[in-house]
Order: C-alpha cells, then sequence, then structure tokens
C-alpha cells in the first residue's frame, strides 16, 4: 500500500532535531511521497537539502504562502519566479488567501494569488490553494481566471458541502487532512458524498495533527489517521483509499 502526503512542511523548524526519523517512521507505514510546500524566500535552501537527502520520496512546491504577503510582497515573489525559472518544481503552492490572522494586505494577498495562478498557468503546473477565511474571496479570483489550463489541489479544505462542490466544478481535488477527525470538524457530515477521486490525502505537518494526536506537532505519518477516519466515511478499505488518493495526486503533479 502506497500512501501520499499531498501537503507537509517537512523542512519546518519543529523537525529540526527529528527529521529524519520523522520521515523514515513515515516511510515504515506505507507513507512514501511527500509534496513539500513553499512559504516564503528563507526556505528554500533547507526544503532542497530535503530533496537531495529523499529524491525518491520528496517533491517540492514554489510559491508565497498568503500570510507572508507583506510590504516586501514584490520581492518576495520575484524569489518565486527565480526559483520557477532555475529549479523543477512539482506545483506552484501554497498560494492563496488568509482573511483570519490579519486583513491588512487583503489587496496585495489577491494581486499575488493572481500573478502566481498566471505563471503556473505558463507552465502548466498546478496550484496548490490555502484559503482560511476567504472562500468567496477565493472563489471571485478562480472565477476570473477559471479556464482548462486551471487545475490543482484545495489545501486543508474546511468548508461546507456546497463549497466542495463548487471548488469539485473547477476541476480541484479537495486535500483532506486532520481536521476531518475533529468532533465538531463537520467534514464528515457530508465528506462521503463528494466521490474519492475528488480527494487527496495531507497531513500540513507539524500543524493540525489528527485525533487523538490533535494540539501536538503532527507528522506525516499521522496520515494513518486521515486514513483510517476516511475508511469509516466511505465504507471502503484502506488499500483501496491509498491507491486512490496516489493516483488522484499523480493526475495533479504529474509524478
Amino acid at each position: 500500500m502506497m500512501i501520499t502526503d499531498t501537503h507537509t512542511h517537512l523542512y519546518a523548524e519543529q523537525f529540526d532535531q527529528d527529521r529524519d526519523l520523522v520521515i523514515q517512521k513515515a516511510l515504515s507505514m506505507g507513507i512514501k511521497r511527500f509534496f513539500v510546500p513553499a512559504i516564503d524566500g528563507s526556505y528554500y535552501k533547507k526544503m532542497f537539502a530535503l530533496e537531495k537527502a529523499f529524491p525518491e520520496n520528496v517533491f517540492l512546491m514554489a510559491g508565497l504562502h498568503p500570510t507572508h504577503v507583506k510590504s516586501d510582497y514584490k520581492k518576495e515573489l520575484e524569489i518565486v519566479k527565480k526559483q520557477l525559472d532555475n529549479h523543477h518544481f512539482y506545483a506552484v503552492g501554497e498560494i492563496g488567501m488568509d482573511l483570519y490572522w490579519d486583513k491588512t494586505f487583503v489587496k496585495e494577498q489577491q494581486e499575488a494569488f493572481l500573478l502566481q495562478i498566471s505563471w503556473a498557468k505558463e507552465r502548466a503546473m498546478p496550484i496548490v490553494i490555502h484559503c482560511r477565511d476567504a472562500f468567496d474571496e477565493i472563489f471571485e479570483v478562480l472565477d476570473q481566471v477559471n479556464d482548462d489550463k486551471l487545475f490543482g489541489i484545495f489545501h486543508c479544505f474546511t468548508g461546507n458541502q456546497q463549497q466542495a462542490d463548487q471548488i469539485v466544478n473547477y476541476g480541484f481535488k479537495l486535500g483532506i487532512g486532520g481536521v476531518v477527525t475533529f468532533k465538531n470538524g463537520g467534514l464528515d457530515k457530508f465528506l462521503a458524498e463528494i466521490p474519492l477521486e475528488h480527494i487527496v490525502l495531507e497531513t500540513d505537518a507539524p500543524y493540525l495533527a489528527p485525533v487523538p494526536y490533535r494540539g501536538k506537532r503532527n507528522e506525516s505519518s499521522y496520515l494513518i489517521n486521515v486514513l483510517d477516519k476516511l475508511v469509516d466515511i466511505y465504507r471502503v478499505n484502506p488499500e483501496e483509499i491509498a491507491r486512490i488518493t496516489t493516483q488522484n495526486s499523480r493526475e495533479i503533479f504529474g509524478v
């Protein structure tokens, strides 16, 4: 059984003491593919080191995270473009909008989102979307740019069924992680209505650890807990969920 973690920040400082152990633990549990999103320009050196250490397992993205869109965002975007021009990546991400923490740079977030979408389209690459308290704003952008070149993953989906249906209609996969295990997360109420062909698995490690690790550091190995929850929801065996969701990830990332 091969399982794919489509979103994990393995280069994060939280793993500096035991990164190799964390990865080996996940590998031993069948989680063989790790798709690693960027946050800002300060992390690429660690990302490349991770890719070099695990070339068969680690697949990198380039992008500017919306919470890192600040007054210097144009300089950060130049770093993203330079990376895309000089290194092979599998997606532009994570990009999008986040209005939870700070609404100071809403306009700049939207501009950065649109520009990075255009770069993805130019390169026939998927995008990986970060959305927090910003579904309407994200949909407004996607409506502007929606065509057959727009595809990717709506990372860490936490919305309702109507929003899930809208995302699927755009041609995106839903990234399902630890939130699906939360008692009041809400996803378990309707997720079975969304065919597995539209789902990919993720952890967002070190964030959003699933039950029973909620509140602790998340790890890619905890993807097993997400998988087990989907077994309960879809009433199919874990091998089938692993197979379908990994195939979905191949369709998006091309590998």
